[in-house]
């Protein structure tokens, strides 16, 4: 059975840093392409980053690009997302997506609060 368990949410300060993980089971991690999405109350879930099957690929969404960066080892199951210089605004539940074929596998999220 797929799964995606994401861990390494938390409260953090504006200007700190978090790192989350995302663990995979029960299909081919490394022939999955892998994005964080992220949904604050009250809006709609958006995407904030992605990263191709090998790693090679990555992209970013405006809001939050040479602050955050994504990766992966493909060894370990795992994605991750490094998050720096957080604001407020990145305040949201962050949730891993793994596509591979037509197959279209979420986590569960993992909150992250930016305050002082």
């Amino acid at each position: 059975q797929a799964q995606l368990v994401e861990s390494g949410g938390g409260l953090v300060q504006p200007g700190g840093s978090l790192r989350l993980s995302c663990s995979a089971s029960g299909f081919t991690f490394s022939r999955s392409a892998t994005r964080w999405y992220r949904q604050a109350p009250g809006k709609e879930r958006e995407w904030v980053a992605g990263i191709s099957s090998s790693g090679s690929i990555v992209n970013y969404a405006d809001s939050v690009k040479a602050r955050f960066t994504i990766s992966r080892d493909n060894a370990k199951h795992q994605v991750y997302l490094q998050m720096n210089d957080l604001k407020p605004e990145d305040t949201a539940v962050y949730y891993c997506n793994a596509i591979i074929w037509s197959d279209n596998y979420w986590g569960q999220g993992t909150q992250v609060t930016v305050s002082s």
